[in-house]
């Protein structure tokens, strides 16, 4: 028999390689497509918020990690890891590379990144036209912090309870262009988005153009009605960014619901993505007045595409998200959230109980999911995390910030629920102590 043709070969090969993802023969189908299939079928009767606490159905999705079993990880808040299927795609697209980068890195995986837009539109309910694909929340949101088109005095509206990257962006921009940039405060948990509407609305003046808004607090969980912020400065003629690092991926929403003009996230969160990817959304309208943050041979474009040039970065990690894509999809976005909400119900509504125990985030799925803020009376942060992870091994971070201070706990989906029966207990045990 003879050989296949080379030239047919490498027809097959590059074939195989623009579809990736989102083929049906991706890497995720060959692992998980009929073990995801089953275990949805068995709670296929089941509410989202009853299989939430079916952990047959849960165990399975738990095997789709890699995660160390000598330590628990509850810094999910900080980045996520990826599943192995995920790490075996950037594996695959970085051997592919080195077989000869400049071919395969831009004449092969570039292609990919136009089906990847239109997945990551679909799932987040835009137009592809709408989406950059970068590598974090820092870079998109700076993108738009440094590219409105704000002059002197005009002012901008943010928390100090925002990221400290978009905190910097602003005040580097202030001494820069002489733009006003004012923060509000917040003591969180707070159960009342109208109180949340009014304090930002009480800080607007005529020089207002812009509120800045977190959608979920990343350190203590807190999520703002960014909807009802966005309907109130569009009523005062303000713009609106929305900061959502830590709910895409998360949470079951589409942009669109938002009603915001902008957004930026990080994918390497909640969406699990492979680490150093992110994406911007911008409204088809408002693309054109944003300056690029690196360079673009049209700066004043309407091209989307003006925000993607950043010189060699990795291919292979952006073509990871797919696979990150089809995990979250196997699951559901819905089934997904009632599932995180549940985990960080599952460990904080024990912990209240403690003495000298206290809780910094809502317990109500209005205003928290994920991510949860605890304390001990007298001991600092720091402490708490240290004898969490000397005696416990269980990871956490302690965080000092403005008002907050508290010891932040994430889990994800792979967290098993007697990961946080052992944190309840070393909680127990640190404050009697």
């Amino acid at each position: 028999m003879n050989s296949m043709p080379s030239d047919r070969r490498t027809f097959l090969k590059r074939t195989a390689v623009l579809a990736g993802a989102f083929s049906a023969s991706s890497l995720f189908r060959q692992a998980h497509g009929e073990e995801f299939a089953a275990a949805s079928n068995a709670v296929a009767d089941l509410t989202p918020l009853q299989a939430a606490q079916n952990e047959d159905y849960w165990s399975v999705i738990q095997r789709g990690y890699s995660v160390n079993p000598d330590i628990i990880n509850l810094n999910n808040g900080g980045v996520s890891p990826a599943p192995i299927v995920v790490q075996q795609a950037v594996e695959r697209y970085n051997q592919l590379s080195n077989e000869g980068p400049s071919y395969y890195m831009w004449q092969i995986l570039d292609q990919g990144r136009e089906p990847l837009r239109q997945k990551l539109a679909k799932l987040a309910g835009v137009q592809p036209g709408e989406v950059a694909i970068d590598r974090n929340s820092t870079e998109a949101l700076n993108t738009i912090i440094y590219g409105l088109p704000l002059k002197a005095g005009d002012e901008v509206i943010g928390t100090k309870q925002d990221y400290p990257h978009m905190i910097e962006a602003y005040r580097q921009r202030a001494l820069r262009d002489g733009i006003v940039y004012k923060q509000i405060s917040f003591d969180f948990p707070i159960e009342d988005d109208d109180a949340i509407v009014k304090a930002y609305e009480q800080a607007i003046t005529p020089q207002t153009r812009l509120i800045h808004v977190t959608h979920m607090v990343n350190w203590v969980g807190q999520t703002m009605p960014v909807a009802k912020i966005s309907d109130m400065a569009h009523a005062h003629g303000i713009e609106v960014l929305a900061d959502c690092a830590h709910s895409f991926g998360l949470i079951d929403f589409k942009i669109p619901e938002l009603r915001c003009d902008y957004f930026g996230t990080s994918l390497h969160k909640f969406l699990s993505a492979p680490i150093g990817t992110g994406m911007l959304w911008i409204r088809t309208d408002k693309i054109e007045k944003v300056w690029p943050l690196t360079c673009a041979s049209d700066p004043r474009s309407s091209d989307i595409r003006k925000f993607e040039d950043l010189g060699t970065r990795s291919f292979p990690l952006e073509q990871g998200i797919g696979e990150a894509i089809n995990f979250h999809e196997g699951i559901g976005s819905r089934r997904k959230q009632e599932r995180i909400f549940y985990l960080k119900n599952y460990w904080s509504t024990r912990v209240q109980a403690i003495p000298k125990v206290k809780l910094h985030t809502s317990l109500r799925p209005e205003y928290s999911c994920a991510i949860g803020g605890v304390s001990i009376d007298g001991m600092t942060p720091g402490q708490v995390a240290g004898a969490l992870f000397e005696r416990y091994k269980i990871h956490t971070v302690g965080i000092v910030w403005e008002n907050i201070s508290c010891v932040r706990i994430t889990p994800h989906v792979y967290t098993r629920t007697a990961d946080l029966d052992t944190l309840v207990g070393a909680i127990g045990e640190i404050a009697r102590a």
